[in-house]
């Protein structure tokens, strides 16, 4: 038996599908992505997610002492200052009822990023972000996912 609630994918497959859709629609450099959804995923708590994230970031080249340093990122030196003003963004908009999105955080990362590359950051924040609210409420369950690796 398991704990899951609901399998998503059977009982809302249009509205599954389209979240896929969103997710496939973002293009973003790898290395970043896997580092926002990780990030997002350790926040929120969702197993699953930071299961799928990490293996996938391993899988597509992610050293791991980057993903074990990743929540102290402020504190490490293994992240660039355009990684650190997406770790910030997501965040911000990961935790997003405590502060909203401060300017601050805002601006420094329109300094390291042109509008249209930071359009995509946003919506891969926001993706993740509903993805790890999705697998957290019907329990999906970690451990079984296996990676696969994107082209850059």
């Amino acid at each position: 038996m398991s704990d899951r609630r609901l399998e998503m994918m059977k009982v809302a497959r249009p509205q599954y599908q389209a979240m896929l859709a969103l997710e496939q629609s973002i293009t973003l450099d790898r290395s970043l992505e896997h580092l926002v959804k990780v990030r997002a995923s350790q926040i929120n708590g969702c197993a699953y997610c930071l299961d799928m994230h990490w293996k996938d970031a391993r899988a597509g080249g992610e050293p791991e002492d980057r993903l074990y340093a990743l929540g102290a990122w402020e504190e490490s030196p293994l992240y660039s200052e355009r990684e650190r003003a997406a770790l910030g963004l997501c965040e911000a908009m990961t935790l997003i009822a405590g502060s909203h999105v401060p300017d601050a955080v805002w601006d420094r990362a329109t300094t390291h990023f042109d509008p249209e590359e930071l359009a995509q950051l946003v919506f891969a924040i926001a993706a993740i972000n509903t993805w790890n609210r999705l697998a957290i409420t019907v329990r999906e369950p970690p451990g079984t996912y296996r990676p696969t690796v994107k082209e850059a």
